[in-house]
């Protein structure tokens, strides 16, 4: 039938997602399925079910006495949020959480393994994290770059007996004038200039 647009195919069920940070400035992916380059790390594993991008736009309405719609809409401001939850505690998922921070060596009281001591950052010593969300439904890939983002929310972790301690990861996106805040790679084939005629 001509003009139809029922495809079963472009349904997107995320079989595999994995969350990679890098220090602001790494190597982008060129593509969708090239290798990270060394300074992508991946945060490891997360509850099911957690992972989320939020694109959230704010908008503001102009009102006219002749109508009882708004005369005009206009945006005023952008925000993108990336919200996950980790399962693996090491040095680094503790700082992607906490924004940033230092892990030093201390010597332990009389002999034994080496003990490290976290301390977070103080007000105004958080650092950016460039990040890049990857999912995967079979041979399509999409990745949602992130040039900076911030964590910028408090951190709860509750230490129950009866279920794994999680690090609730909660970044916000960081812009500027001269880049793209966040962009999105991928190879499905329905993101193709055809898809448009």
């Amino acid at each position: 039938m001509a003009g139809e647009t029922t495809n079963s195919t472009q349904i997107v069920v995320p079989a595999r997602t994995r969350l990679w940070l890098a220090p602001v400035g790494s190597l982008a992916p060129a593509d969708a399925t090239v290798a990270m380059a060394a300074a992508w790390y991946s945060v490891g594993l997360t509850t099911e079910d957690s992972l989320k991008f939020s694109e959230e736009p704010q908008f503001e309405t102009v009102k006219s006495a002749q109508t009882d719609f708004p005369s005009r809409t206009f945006q005023t401001s952008d925000a993108a949020t990336v919200e996950v939850d980790l399962q693996q505690w090491n040095a680094r998922n503790f700082k992607a959480v906490f924004g940033g921070g230092a892990i030093t060596e201390i010597t332990p009281g009389g002999a034994g393994a080496k003990h490290y001591r976290f301390t977070p950052p103080r007000i105004g010593g958080r650092s950016e994290v460039a990040a890049c969300i990857e999912v995967i439904d079979g041979a399509k890939v999409y990745r949602y770059v992130i040039p900076r983002a911030m964590q910028m929310e408090g951190v709860q972790t509750d230490l129950q007996k009866a279920k794994e301690s999680i690090l609730p990861l909660r970044l916000a996106v960081q812009g500027g004038d001269d880049a793209d805040a966040w962009y999105l790679l991928t190879n499905d084939p329905a993101f193709g200039p055809n898809e448009l005629l």
